[in-house]
């Protein structure tokens, strides 16, 4: 196997070693922000597999995820247990104490920390990590809180291009990718 295709700015995977835990949202990261609604009023989403691949990976490279989401659904919670997400906080609205309660049942601290998040109330998340991620459809605000902007939407890659990113940092990448290469 050649050199891997995936490259990001040195200052950047800088910023991003020794993350430890990665915390997500849910609605605008692992989906576009769209609410499809059935007949009888449930949920409805649509999830990229590209981002579930890369939770996979960050977990087997020992970065832990942590979902932290304003909304609780029966997909919800069946796309992450498919995923093996450990730690999830359902219809949390105060997400920087679910954030604080991870990272003490974790035994990490913020300066371990990295998150991606596409609105206001993850801020208070993302400002407190020692690296911050929003997609490309993220809200100003949060943009402008990241160290990074993925180039891909929530819901279009943009979580698998943020683990992307920790598993280079970690420097783990070249060796999961290839375990798919042989």
């Amino acid at each position: 196997m050649g050199s891997p295709a995936l490259a990001f700015a040195p200052e950047l995977l800088l910023a991003a070693q020794g993350v430890r835990i990665a915390f997500f949202d849910v609605d605008g990261v692992f989906t576009d922000g769209s609410l499809f609604m059935s007949h009888d009023g449930e949920p409805l989403k649509r999830f990229n597999i590209l981002d579930g691949l890369g939770v996979k990976l960050i977990a087997r490279a020992g970065i832990t995820p942590v979902v932290i989401t304003g909304r609780d659904a029966p997909a919800l919670r069946a796309r992450l247990a498919a995923l093996g997400v450990q730690h999830a906080y359902y219809g949390t609205e105060e997400k920087l104490g679910a954030a604080e309660d991870a990272l003490t049942r974790i035994g990490v601290t913020w300066k371990e920390a990295a998150g991606m998040g596409d609105d206001w109330p993850d801020l208070p998340v993302l400002r407190r990590c020692a690296f911050a991620c929003a997609p490309a459809n993220a809200h100003a605000e949060v943009k402008a809180a990241a160290r990074y902007v993925t180039q891909l939407a929530g819901g279009h890659g943009a979580a698998r291009e943020f683990c992307d990113l920790l598993l280079v940092a970690s420097g783990r990448y070249a060796q999961l990718l290839e375990g798919y290469t042989s």
